[in-house]
């Protein structure tokens, strides 16, 4: 029986564009054995390779799953419309980039949302791994891997609140680790989906939106904000607060193709000293 590898190496790439950006193996990229790994999960980028693999965030987070021995983070992105249109053709789902495992197959499936017009992209990228489009279609069988997002629109977490099991607010360095960990333990005593959710509500930085009700005035606008089974109000973003001891890739992912921003990222501080009201990044990214 054929494999999503077989099907790409023997049918697909070479009808691409830029083939290159779907192989995987990049250096310093991680290739982890899949039956060791306690927690498996993927990062999808919803837009092209090209723009995801200038993300630091993405590198970062990469990072800080991937130390860790028993935990295991693979990366996927939106593909280019004449490879969604052969998946499609060949009923393939998406993929992840090191192992070419279905999405699927993964026990959490992670968003960054960097823009609010990657919202489609987030959608479509469920629709064509063969993951239910609604939290709620997904939330009481761990058939379905646990959707979760992130990024600095995840502050803005409602417009996708109905397609997302859970967000994560602020800096996921340490936050990321601790939810796998907890899934992993779920998982292994044959917890319940539901009372999984409960759980990591508690973890500082973790939205869940099913645990809230939320009601509109006329105008649109929030009019109130019910937490239900003791999830916390207001939800505190996740903030590193020794940057001294956090994680940054001592070897960077180092793509095939050329990619928007090409060359080497190093990060000095995060925030800004200003904090311009019209600035998204002045604004959520602190205390500098």
């Amino acid at each position: 029986m054929k494999t999503i590898a077989d099907y790409l190496d023997e049918e697909i790439l070479a009808l691409v564009e830029k083939p290159a950006q779907y192989i995987g193996g990049e250096l310093n990229s991680y290739h982890k054995e899949w039956d060791k790994a306690r927690c498996k999960m993927v990062f999808c980028f919803p837009d092209f390779y090209e723009i995801g693999m200038s993300h630091l965030g993405l590198r970062l987070l990469y990072e800080a799953v991937n130390r860790e021995e028993d935990l295991l983070m693979e990366r996927s992105f939106a593909v280019m419309p004449d490879m969604e249109e052969l998946l499609r053709s060949h009923n393939l789902p998406l993929f992840s980039w090191e192992s070419r495992s279905s999405l699927k197959d993964f026990d959490i499936v992670g968003f960054t949302l960097q823009y609010e017009l990657s919202y489609t992209n987030v959608l479509n990228m469920l629709n064509l791994a063969k993951i239910p489009l609604f939290s709620e279609a997904r939330c009481l069988s761990w058939k379905n891997p646990l959707v979760i997002a992130g990024g600095p629109c995840a502050y803005n977490a409602e417009p996708l609140a109905e397609f997302i099991d859970l967000f994560t607010l602020g800096e996921g360095e340490e936050s990321l680790p601790e939810l796998m960990r907890l899934l992993a333990g779920f998982k292994a005593k044959g917890g319940l989906k539901t009372d999984f959710l409960k759980e990591a509500a508690k973890i500082p930085g973790i939205y869940v939106p099913s645990l809230y009700q939320i009601s509109y005035d006329k105008k649109g606008q929030v009019a109130a904000f019910v937490s239900e089974e003791g999830a916390p109000v207001p939800v505190v973003k996740r903030v590193i607060e020794d940057f001294d001891s956090s994680v940054f890739p001592d070897k960077c992912l180092l793509p095939f193709t050329g990619i928007v921003h090409d060359r080497m990222m190093l990060e000095i501080m995060r925030g800004c000293t200003r904090g311009c009201r019209f600035c998204q990044a002045g604004m959520i990214y602190r205390p500098v």
